[in-house]
C-alpha cells in the first residue's frame, strides 16, 4: 500500500510539473487583460465572471481553513505536555507540519519567484499572481490531510468533523472557481499539486508493512 501511494505521488508530481510548463507554452495569448495566459482558449471559455459576494465568502472560509494547522499544533503541544518528550509526539504530526511548510513554500515560490498567471480581473488596483490558486491548494491540503490524520489517529471518533472538513474544502474550491478571480487552469493546477502533496503525506505516514 505504501508503494502504491509513493508511485501515485510521483505520477501526480510529473503531471503537475508538465502542466505548469505547458501553461507557459501552449495557446499563450492575451485574454481580456494586459498579460498573456496559457491555454487561453480553454480559459476564456471555462472562466467565470467576477462575483464579489462569492469571492468574499471564500475569503472568510479561507480564514477558517487557516485554523486547521493551529488545531493540530495544539494537539502536538498537548501531547508534549502529557508525554514529556518531543520524541513521543506522534510522527504524523511532524510530517503534517512539514506538509504545511511545503504548501507555504509553494505559495511563496509562485507568488514571488515564478509568476505563471495573473488574475482575470484587477483586485485592489492591480493584477495579482493567480497560479496556482492558493485557496484551492491550502483548503485541499489542510482539510484532506486532516481527514487522513483523523482516520489514522482517532478512528471513528471524528466522522462528523471529517464531513465538515470535506464540505469546507469543496466549498472553497468550487466557490473560488465560480467567483471569477481565477482562471480555470489556476484551479486545475492547484488540484494536481495538492493531490501530489496529499499522496506524499499518505505515503509518509504509512509503515513499511502497510
Amino acid at each position: 500500500m505504501k508503494k502504491k501511494y509513493i508511485t501515485l505521488s510521483i505520477i501526480f508530481l510529473i503531471i503537475s510539473i508538465v502542466f505548469t510548463i505547458l501553461l507557459t507554452k501552449v495557446d499563450v495569448n492575451s485574454v481580456g487583460v494586459d498579460r498573456e495566459i496559457g491555454f487561453s482558449t480553454i480559459n476564456n471559455k471555462l472562466t467565470f465572471s467576477y462575483n464579489e459576494t462569492i469571492y468574499k465568502i471564500t475569503e472568510v472560509l479561507g480564514y477558517i481553513a487557516l485554523l486547521i494547522p493551529v488545531v493540530y499544533a495544539c494537539i502536538g503541544l498537548l501531547q508534549l505536555k502529557n508525554r514529556k518528550s518531543l520524541k513521543k509526539i506522534d510522527k504524523e504530526l511532524y510530517i503534517l507540519a512539514i506538509g504545511y511548510a511545503v504548501v507555504l513554500a509553494i505559495y511563496i515560490f509562485f507568488d514571488k519567484v515564478l509568476v505563471i498567471n495573473y488574475r482575470p480581473i484587477m483586485l485592489e488596483g492591480e493584477f495579482e499572481p493567480s497560479y496556482p490558486s492558493s485557496h484551492t491548494l491550502m483548503s485541499l491540503f489542510f482539510c484532506i490531510s486532516a481527514i487522513i490524520l483523523n482516520n489514522r489517529l482517532f478512528k471513528d471518533k471524528t466522522k462528523l468533523i471529517n464531513i465538515g472538513l470535506l464540505i469546507l474544502s469543496l466549498s472553497i474550491v468550487i466557490g473560488r472557481y465560480i467567483s471569477g478571480v481565477h482562471w480555470f487552469t489556476d484551479i486545475l493546477g492547484s488540484i494536481f499539486i495538492s493531490t501530489t502533496l496529499l499522496l506524499t503525506f499518505k505515503a509518509s505516514i504509512l509503515n513499511k508493512q502497510e
